[in-house]
């Protein structure tokens, strides 16, 4: 039975006759999708790609870009078409079927519990760098009881929150860009302008160093899928998804592909200061510019609590909205004042345990918790291109007035996208590090395959 067609203000969800809210304006939305490009991964992961893949880490980036594109383009058909909060983890069980929304919805949601406890760790550690001799743990603590606070009061302040935090990110990135571009062209005082000095050893570790920056830059994509599931809880949830997918391009090109061919071209790919400080503070420390370094530490801050944030809330509304479809424990879709509030607690929670597992079983438990989210963003991307594959033919059919946002050359880009996720993760078991993560990401998603697909299988017994 096809789902009702979505009117300019889509109707909230419901459970048990409460509704989340619609407490995201416009502005938070279009905020949202800028600065949710600009995720910790940019700052923090990327001087790893650089050591690696050195000035071909642009054509990794490039790459990783493109099907980023096709894969925002395909998530973005469908949720204009079904706004959800549940985001792809609604679409495929539409699509495919319960199991699969159950699979993909769970793991998701297990991959932003580990996600929040990482960057809480990140946060901290610069934190105490600028004040040495107070704990780790304690700032994070600190961080996990603000953005909880936060996400369990009402949607317009995680909206607000994120409002600022992605205007101080696109504000620092673009002055960096700002900067880099004029110092390329020899006309920043105190610079003169390096050529091609520094791209000359184009390849320096050969394919092998491509493909490990490549796999880098895959993986530092990670995040964009927020936009999507916020835009079910916004003023005008179609226009909103359609605006953030329609300028995903341009966001990709300028942010990621753009900062990294600065940095290679004014940093020695070899230096340093790229992987223990970061190629940002990197380059504006090559530079010479004055305190320019430090200050952009506090960007990278910014940074990890805005992936904090906006990861609070993305678990909390994937697990609302698993439960509000039958697919988890009742209590989790509990609302008050139009906020799951349980599932934010728990996500946090659970956020905050992996913090102690770090210290506590560094070298298994949380181990095998990194391995098992390692692929999981892979995972989903092949739930969206193939969830999408079944539903553009479906929607064509049923109501084609529902295509606000079109697949470009639907069906080969899906196909081609499709490819290009199995082409990852055969590079991905060339690898010894990441082959790991291959298995316990596999393992896990065939539990919960498994566990999903028997759930459908007795709801469809007991009718």
């Amino acid at each position: 039975m096809p789902a009702p067609e979505p009117t300019t203000k889509t109707p909230p969800q419901q459970q048990g006759g409460a509704s989340l809210s619609h407490g995201l304006k416009q502005r938070h939305l279009s905020m949202i999708a800028l600065g949710g490009v600009i995720g910790a991964g940019l700052f923090v992961g990327s001087g790893a790609g650089i050591a690696a893949a050195g000035p071909s880490i642009v054509i990794a980036y490039t790459v990783s870009g493109l099907l980023v594109m096709l894969v925002m383009r395909m998530l973005g058909e469908m949720s204009a078409a079904y706004p959800s909060s549940g985001s792809f983890s609604a679409h495929a069980e539409r699509a495919i079927g319960p199991w699969a929304g159950f699979a993909a919805g769970w793991s998701f949601w297990i991959l932003l519990c580990t996600a929040v406890g990482l960057e809480g760790i990140g946060a901290a550690h610069i934190v105490s760098g600028w004040l040495p001799g107070t704990p780790e743990w304690l700032w994070v603590a600190l961080f996990m009881v603000v953005f909880c606070g936060t996400n369990l009061a009402a949607v317009k302040n995680f909206g607000e929150f994120e409002f600022w935090f992605a205007t101080l990110k696109v504000g620092a990135i673009s002055l960096f860009l700002v900067l880099g571009v004029l110092a390329i062209a020899g006309v920043l005082p105190g610079t003169d302008a390096p050529g091609t000095a520094n791209l000359s050893d184009f390849l320096p570790h050969g394919s092998n160093g491509l493909i490990i920056g490549l796999l880098a830059s895959v993986f530092a994509y990670g995040g964009l899928e927020t936009v999507t599931i916020a835009a079910a809880e916004s003023e005008n949830p179609v226009r909103g998804v359609a605006s953030a997918v329609r300028t995903a391009m341009w966001r990709i090109a300028l942010f990621y592909i753009g900062s990294m061919a600065v940095v290679v071209t004014l940093v020695p790919w070899n230096s340093g200061a790229v992987v223990s400080e970061g190629p940002y503070v990197a380059t504006l420390d090559h530079l010479g510019i004055p305190g320019a370094g430090r200050l952009m530490n506090v960007v990278v801050l910014v940074a990890l609590l805005s992936a904090m944030n906006a990861n609070i809330y993305g678990a909390s509304r994937i697990a609302y909205s698993l439960v509000d479809r039958g697919q988890g424990p009742k209590v989790l879709a509990k609302l008050s004042g139009g906020v799951p509030r349980v599932a934010v607690l728990t996500s946090s929670v659970l956020g905050f345990v992996c913090v102690l597992l770090s210290y506590w079983r560094p070298n298994d438990i949380f181990k095998w918790l990194l391995n098992m989210i390692g692929a999981v963003i892979l995972v989903v991307w092949i739930f969206i291109a193939v969830s999408q594959l079944l539903l553009r033919r479906r929607i064509e059919r049923e109501s084609p007035e529902k295509l606000v946002v079109r697949m470009w050359a639907f069906p080969v880009l899906t196909w081609v996208a499709l490819a290009g996720m199995a082409a990852i993760f055969a590079l991905m078991a060339r690898e010894a590090d990441t082959r790991v993560q291959l298995y316990f990401t596999g393992g896990m998603t065939a539990v919960l395959a498994g566990v999903g697909y028997a759930r459908q299988k007795m709801r469809a017994k007991t009718g």
